[in-house]
Order: C-alpha cells, then structure tokens, then sequence
C-alpha cells in the first residue's frame, strides 16, 4: 500500500481541458489531432487512486493515443451534455464506454446536477407523492437519497428502480447512436451482471453499476462493436489497496475502489479487442 500521511493530493492527476468543455479530465493532456482511442466513463475509468489506469496501460500496450474522458462519479447525463465529448467520441478510432450506474441521471422522479451528476437537486411531485414522510430538502447525493427511500419502503422503490433503468437504458442507447464510429461498451466490476428478475428483486446499493442488468446490456449488443466484460478476480479482489496512492483521510473511500491489479486485467482484456479493431 502506498499512502500519504501529510493529508489530501497524495497523487497528482494534472487536470487538464479540452476544447471548450467545462469539464476537467485526467492528465497529461492527449494530443487529439492525431489517430486515438477515446474512453468515456466513471471513476474507475478515471483511476481515482490509481496511478495508470486502465486507459494509460492500454496505450502503452497499444501504441496509439488512449485519451482518458473518464469523470468521477460521472452519470449518462453529463457524456450526453458536452459537446466537446461528443466531438471527441465522433473523432476516436474507437471509443470505449464504462458501464456505469443508473442512479445518477435526471429522470421523472429527480433531478441531478447537469456535471456533477452524482449531486441530486430535485424531486418531482411525482416522487414526492410516492413518499410523502421523506423530507427530499436534506439530501445532496442521488445514494444517500436512494438508501433512504429503500430503506422507508422495499415495495414503494420498485417503481424508482424501474423509472432509472428505463432512463438508464433511454440514454445509452441516445448516447451511444450519437457515436458515428466504433465503440466497445466495457463492465468492469467485482461481479457480473445481474440477470433479469422482477422488479424490486435485488434492489441493493451495494452492487455496482447499480441496477444495470445483463438485459440491460444485451439490449445495447445491436449498437455497440464489441462488448468487454471483465470481473476482477478473486487474486485482484485480494490485493485490496495494495499499490493504491491515497492520503489517511481517503483510505475508506480507497478501499471501495478496484485496485492496480484489477486495472491490469481490464488492460489485458480489453487491449485484445481494440487491437482488432485499430
């Protein structure tokens, strides 16, 4: 483990800009006038405490550009909102989509914060009317938001379960068409997807990407070029925090996160695709 007892920055991620986007992205900063591989995504795609993650072991294994568009906590919403992203993606050699959650995108029950998508705003009258005891004005992130209404009600968050998964799978699909070029959609968990049951089975907001079944992704195979599924071992999972850079204060919010090794199987896997494609 390699930690920094000093307090918060122990890694340096040398934000940088692209175009006119408001959005900062991990560095060093990729040229993108010449042939490249785009990768949009979550904070795994972003490598929150990592030091090369998995886009960065990827272009040293393939020789070509890898420009990492990954954004932390980051929902559909805000890949869909900038324009430089969607320029960005139409002008990749191929561009590789993190399977991410469903909780942070806007959507009749809620509104989320159009870059930060993981900051909720509002709720609709809708939802409000489905729980009338819950007091929406003390919540400030979607899952701290979702873990109250389904700890109030099992039965009464089906129907909020459904409503993302409809707008989750809306949105990719919107997403996805809007990308003239190849693109690879990618899971990267520490468990496969869950298969398709009843609304309000499974309902937990531990397994993430929250509520994406394999459905869910079977139903985007006619859009995507390729599909890469990868599930950190049992050897990666054991490593835990091992070559993770984080300061004290960030070591439980490191411990959630899939380490170096974990990183070092989605390049392996992911890098034999690309290579057929490029």
């Amino acid at each position: 483990m390699t930690y920094d007892v000093l307090g918060a920055g122990a890694l340096d991620y040398a934000p940088c800009r692209y175009g006119n986007s408001k959005l900062l992205f991990r560095g060093p900063e990729r040229r993108i006038d010449v042939p490249y591989v785009a990768f949009l995504g979550g904070t795994e795609t972003y490598g929150k405490f990592i030091k090369c993650p998995y886009p960065a072991l990827v272009e040293s294994d393939l020789g070509v550009n890898c420009i990492n568009f990954g954004i932390s906590n980051a929902g559909i919403d805000v890949m869909l909102c900038d324009q430089m992203l969607g320029d960005a993606a139409n002008g990749a050699e191929v561009t590789v989509i993190q399977v991410i959650g469903a909780q942070n995108l806007s959507n009749r029950f809620y509104t989320v914060h159009p870059r930060r998508n993981d900051r909720f705003v509002s709720a609709s009258t809708l939802l409000m009317s489905i729980y009338p005891e819950v007091d929406f004005a003390e919540f400030h992130f979607t899952k701290h938001m979702l873990s109250c209404l389904l700890e109030v009600s099992t039965d009464r968050f089906s129907a909020v379960k459904a409503e993302l998964q409809m707008a989750w799978s809306a949105r990719m699909k919107l997403l996805m068409n809007r990308i003239s070029g190849q693109k690879v959609l990618l899971w990267f968990s520490d468990h496969p997807p869950l298969e398709e049951g009843p609304v309000g089975v499974n309902p937990s907001m531990e397994k993430a990407p929250l509520f994406v079944t394999r459905k869910m992704l079977k139903d985007l195979n006619s859009i995507a070029d390729g599909y890469v599924e990868v599930v950190a071992t049992p050897q990666a999972l054991a490593a835990g925090v091992d070559g993770m850079v984080f300061s004290q204060m960030e070591a439980m919010a490191a411990a959630e996160m899939l380490g170096p090794k974990a990183h070092g199987e989605v390049a392996l896997k992911l890098g034999k695709v690309l290579h057929s494609m490029i």
